[in-house]
């Protein structure tokens, strides 16, 4: 089993934001933008490389990953966790501080180069069905871009269902490796992983990280932070549900109705109703 859950921000960042990995974090590129760019990514210098001395325990700031390419473009990738109801804002606005940050003293617009915000979730966010979502700046008319600088690429974990003799694209079989990483070793992973030498790296790296004293308690202290963030948006889903369904048993609505439009159990909606009693 893997030391460390790779879809922690702090182990992602880790391991594809390092020096040594580049190879990684290139494949990993390349198998997410495909289809999008005009040829794929040979080097790759890293802007934000990894460094624990950077990160605070108590809070949970960004852990993304800045990099430039050979061809000038930038990019900011992000794994996140925990679900947050304003992420494709946030989103945008991260790709938004990258593109303008650019623009240094007396540089020119012209020289500004296109800027990808790759964000890989492990929940649902938007109200797609593919795992896959990219977006640009288009005409509403006429579906046609108003330029390729900005381009925002969701990843959400919770969608992807393609079991291993599916994995057809690379992109496939990185998001299969992420979402079940803890699942293998170097000694049991699939051939199909196996295929991609960069996956059968990132694994062998999973077997043999020992994380530092200090960089395991931040890891920890990140894993906690993030699953209690992860459970007080659960617990305020839950109760905005309850005062839902507080109103439609004021208005008189059956507990069938309310358990269908709500999402409650019904065992809950009578504990209302016993309460009010």
């Amino acid at each position: 089993m893997c030391k460390i859950n790779p879809r922690v921000d702090f182990a992602f960042k880790l391991i594809f934001g390092n020096e040594q990995n580049k190879d990684i974090l290139i494949s990993l590129l390349n198998s997410i933008l495909e289809d999008y760019q005009t040829r794929p990514i040979a080097s790759i210098e890293i802007l934000n490389p990894f460094g624990s001395k950077e990160y605070e325990r108590d809070k949970l700031t960004i852990l993304d990953i800045r990099a430039k390419d050979d061809k000038g473009e930038f990019y900011n990738i992000e794994m996140q966790i925990a679900d947050q109801y304003y992420y494709n804002k946030r989103a945008t606005y991260y790709w938004a501080r990258l593109y303008s940050s650019q623009l240094g003293e007396g540089r020119e617009y012209n020289n500004l180069k296109r800027t990808v915000s790759i964000n890989i979730l492990n929940f649902n966010r938007l109200e797609e069905k593919d795992y896959h979502s990219i977006y640009r700046i288009k005409n509403l008319k006429t579906g046609k871009d108003l330029h390729d600088q900005l381009e925002i690429h969701f990843i959400e974990l919770e969608k992807f269902t393609k079991e291993l003799p599916d994995l057809k694209k690379t992109l496939d079989r990185w998001i299969y490796f992420l979402k079940y990483a803890e699942k293998f070793t170097e000694l049991n992973l699939p051939v199909a992983l196996k295929e991609i030498d960069t996956i059968e790296k990132a694994t062998r790296i999973l077997d043999k990280i020992s994380l530092t004293d200090e960089e395991r308690e931040i890891y920890e202290s990140r894993l906690k932070a993030l699953r209690d963030e992860d459970g007080a948006l659960e617990t305020a889903r839950i109760q905005g549900k309850i005062e839902v369904a507080k109103n439609m048993l004021r208005e008189g609505l059956s507990v069938e109705l309310i358990c269908k439009y709500v999402g409650l159990p019904s065992e809950e909606i009578n504990m209302l109703i016993d309460k009010w009693k």
